[in-house]
């Protein structure tokens, strides 16, 4: 596999620095640019982050003392990358003016927002999941009248959890779900430093993120039809969101009801089998496996498991009865690995594997 020029559009940021830390010694991929707002631009980069750099390890050498680009200047970045990854902080419109403005100058963007994601010409992909809904970026690239540019993106760190969990009890038709997601401050690009009034808290809000965690799975389990995603109509999702006083990882507690209940231990046996595609294709960032379930009804927990396949793989256990649906269980993502940088980054790597970067 040839190396990839790779650009971060909004590389100051929580998921920007973590993208920078994903990506070091990665066998296809090599940073080549890095941009932010104007305000950064132009200096170093360990001076434009400076004290907003979030994690114990320290800056890479590779990019530490490299150069931040304009985000804005589309012409500046697109000489120096193949492709980028965009994670930036703006209106959900000027979000959506950038990724398409790149896409038109014949530079792919992988996304981690959220303002493209419920175009039907644009695929959100978990690859071990629907994988097949890249297809769809043929009719996008008409849309945008480009030859090579497109735009795919990742869903919300809200669904990564329990969507892996049902997507393998998906023919046993589950019709109605209601989840309570528990999720770390990182989410909100915080950490306790930054936000000590989470320390010891709960705060039962997360704006937009009940509505994006209730429709994001049905795009997700949509088909291709004509050149363009439909979504599916079931189950009908219930979602709460909390966020919880934990540094990384996103809890769910799911209880579900299926049209043909199947009993526990086809349930238990699925998730333990579940084979992707992304395995098939030797994805490098793929977790083997990618799901694992614990028999100790202990766990998963927060700080044991969230780095459970490098921070790419799900945990989940509790399986039971439950009183109102067929079962409920719990389920474990790391937020900031698969549902944030990390995915982007395997949904490159898929892209790459099948030739949409060439």
């Amino acid at each position: 596999m040839k190396k990839y020029r790779v650009g971060i559009v909004g590389a100051t940021g929580m998921v920007g620095q973590r993208f920078i830390l994903l990506l070091q010694g990665h066998p296809w991929f090599e940073i080549t640019a890095l941009a932010a707002s104007a305000s950064s631009a132009g200096k170093p980069y360990a001076e434009a982050v400076g004290s907003r750099w979030a994690f114990d390890t320290e800056i890479p050498e590779n990019v530490k003392g490299m150069q931040v680009l304009d985000a804005a200047d589309v012409d500046a970045v697109a000489a120096k990358v193949d492709f980028v990854f965009c994670a930036v902080n703006m209106k959900k419109d000027e979000i959506r003016a950038m990724e398409e403005n790149y896409a038109r100058h014949e530079v792919p963007v992988v996304s981690n927002n959220s303002a493209c994601r419920s175009l039907p010409d644009v695929p959100m992909v978990i690859p071990e999941i629907n994988a097949g809904h890249i297809a769809v970026i043929d009719t996008q690239k008409k849309r945008l009248g480009t030859k090579r540019g497109f735009i795919a993106v990742k869903p919300n760190c809200s669904i990564q959890s329990y969507v892996p969990a049902l997507t393998p009890l998906m023919d046993f038709r589950p019709t109605q779900v209601s989840v309570c997601t528990y999720q770390a401050i990182s989410g909100a690009g915080k950490t306790f430093r930054t936000w000590p009034e989470m320390v010891d808290n709960v705060i039962p809000y997360i704006g937009g993120e009940d509505e994006k965690s209730e429709t994001e799975p049905l795009k997700i389990w949509g088909t291709v039809q004509d050149g363009l995603i439909v979504n599916a109509q079931e189950p009908v999702i219930s979602a709460q969101c909390l966020r919880v006083a934990c540094s990384d990882g996103h809890m769910a507690a799911v209880s579900v009801r299926f049209a043909q209940k199947p009993d526990k231990e086809e349930i238990i046996r699925r998730w333990n089998s579940y084979e992707t595609e992304a395995q098939r294709l030797e994805l490098p960032s793929a977790p083997k496996p990618f799901l694992q379930y614990f028999e100790d009804p202990s766990r998963p927990q927060t700080r044991l498991d969230r780095d459970f396949g490098r921070g790419f793989g799900i945990s989940i256990g509790r399986l039971r009865d439950d009183a109102i649906f067929d079962y409920r269980f719990v389920c474990l993502s790391h937020n900031t690995v698969r549902g944030a940088a990390g995915g982007a980054i395997l949904t490159a790597e898929l892209l790459c594997r099948k030739g949409y970067m060439d």
